[in-house]
């Protein structure tokens, strides 16, 4: 039988309406990819009593937010790496900050060159790679040239003005607490400029119809927290509560987790006055990054791209604020090593739903690509994607998450956490029942009646670590450097 060309024509037609019904023939989705720095749950949507967020808690109730989503390594330098390459941080050679993971897997494929590699723009606004922070805002920080197409660096009053910033360690800013209820305008600001120089891409991608990867890379919460006097009126100091540590808790663990909450000795047994004013100004800054991200969001709705373009919020790692005694990160308890995570996108059935699911931060690249419609990663990529989840929060990816640091692992269970370190092992063991000690402060580990617990989760946690350090056969892979501490793989 012979079609005439107008009924070809309006074959072919319909054929291409009944595809995009299904959602198979629709534009390119954009990316916008919302990254914050040492922010952990403490927001208004995760059930903070105090922290005020109305834009993330507004963006939560249009998409997914996971309760259950771990770092892979809770420092800045590891983590990053770790979610741009897919690959755990033994995998690209980055276990410390300031290495470039472009030493040992040259040839990797980042998330965003994914999408460059498949007619996308890739731009950078900010804080993605490692980063001194602060010192080295208005610069490229330890950036990868190849991940991107357009860097901004803002650099705002806030760096100008660090003669004014209060420390416990005077004139060290960056690794100690230190805060600032700075004068001006939000868009003063190094965050506010971040916020305006992304409006700005956002609407010049829109204008020119380019499907865009863009990451926003916010570089507060972190330390100091310098924000706008406004943010700090929002909290009453005398309100807000510090953490209390039992007397001889530091006895019950083993010496390797001891190290991980004193490392920073300034901030050990803080007077309540100081440490109210520390936390306060903590709040501050989550209060002020979560009014920038709101402006991002408003650019989002107010050029009509909503409908089409994917959001993942998050932040590198958890952070302390007086938790076992510690502030700051780099500890394998879960306020280092829990973050925020919220996912929306065109489509999703979950919408405005919480899933108890766990995600790990090394699944952004699968679940943003296959969210995309993107052909697969390359083979090499980890993780698992969470589309599932935002179809139906209950279907769940993964059992658990896996966190390291350079000498340990730990296991998060739906019961249980689970920390086994390398040195003096086996004594160097914790344990935490998070059904009862949510925050784990009780530490079961020689507990003859949780033997059985130990030995189910070391026999999971070694699997875990096989995968996190197993050498890509098809990756081009350099060992770490001579001298690394490393970690040992199995245990006696």
């Amino acid at each position: 039988m012979k079609y005439r060309p107008t009924s070809l024509f309006v074959i072919l037609i319909g054929s291409l309406l009944a595809l995009t019904s299904l959602g198979w023939a629709q534009e390119k989705p954009n990316v916008l990819f919302i990254m914050t720095d040492d922010l952990n749950c403490d927001l208004g949507v995760y059930g903070h009593p105090q922290v005020k967020t109305p834009h993330i808690d507004r963006l939560a109730r249009q998409g997914v937010l996971f309760k259950n989503a771990f770092c892979n390594f809770p420092q800045c330098g590891p983590s990053r790496a770790s979610f741009m390459t897919g690959l755990y941080p033994e995998q690209n050679g980055v276990t410390v900050p300031r290495r470039l993971f472009r030493d040992y897997v040259p040839d990797v494929i980042t998330l965003p060159q994914h999408f460059m590699n498949h007619g996308y723009t890739a731009a950078r606004v900010g804080k993605i790679y490692h980063y001194d922070n602060p010192k080295g805002i208005g610069t490229d920080g330890h950036d990868d040239p190849a991940s991107w197409n357009t860097r901004i660096n803002p650099r705002g009053r806030d760096k100008d003005e660090e003669d004014k910033i209060f420390s416990l360690k005077p004139g060290s800013f960056g690794s100690s607490l230190s805060w600032l209820a700075a004068d001006g305008k939000d868009e003063e600001q190094t965050d506010g400029m971040v916020a305006t120089e992304s409006i700005e891409l956002l609407k010049q991608y829109s204008t020119n119809k380019t499907p865009f990867f863009l990451a926003v890379g916010f570089y507060k919460p972190h330390t100091p927290y310098v924000s706008p006097k406004k943010y700090f009126e929002l909290y009453d100091e005398s309100q807000v509560l510090v953490p209390k540590v039992p007397e001889g808790y530091l006895d019950t663990l083993p010496e390797s987790a001891r190290k991980t909450v004193t490392a920073h000795k300034k901030d050990l047994n803080l007077p309540e006055e100081t440490a109210r004013k520390a936390i306060r100004a903590y709040y501050a800054a989550i209060s002020f990054v979560d009014a920038q991200i709101g402006r991002v969001l408003e650019a989002v709705d107010e050029l009509g791209i909503r409908d089409n373009t994917i959001i993942l919020f998050s932040s590198d790692h958890g952070y302390h604020m007086g938790e076992h005694g510690h502030y700051r990160k780099v500890t394998l308890f879960e306020n280092a090593d829990r973050v925020p995570l919220i996912i929306s996108a065109p489509g999703m059935k979950g919408k405005g739903k919480q899933t108890d699911a766990f995600a790990e931060m090394i699944d952004f690249y699968r679940t943003l690509t296959d969210l995309a419609g993107l052909p697969p990663p390359p083979p090499y990529v980890k993780g698992v994607s969470q589309r599932p989840v935002l179809e139906g929060v209950s279907n769940q990816q993964r059992v658990n998450a896996l966190t390291q640091l350079t000498n340990g692992y730990t296991l998060r269970t739906r019961q249980f956490r689970y920390t086994r370190w390398m040195d003096g092992a086996p004594e160097n063991l914790e344990l935490y029942n998070r059904l009862k000690d949510p925050e784990e402060m009780v530490n079961l580990a020689h507990d003859p009646d949780y033997a059985w617990v130990i030995e189910t989760l070391n026999l999971e946690l070694q699997k875990r670590i096989m995968e996190a350090t197993s050498v890509p056969n098809d990756l081009v892979f350099t060992a770490p450097l001579p001298g690394d501490k490393g970690v040992k793989k199995t245990y006696e």
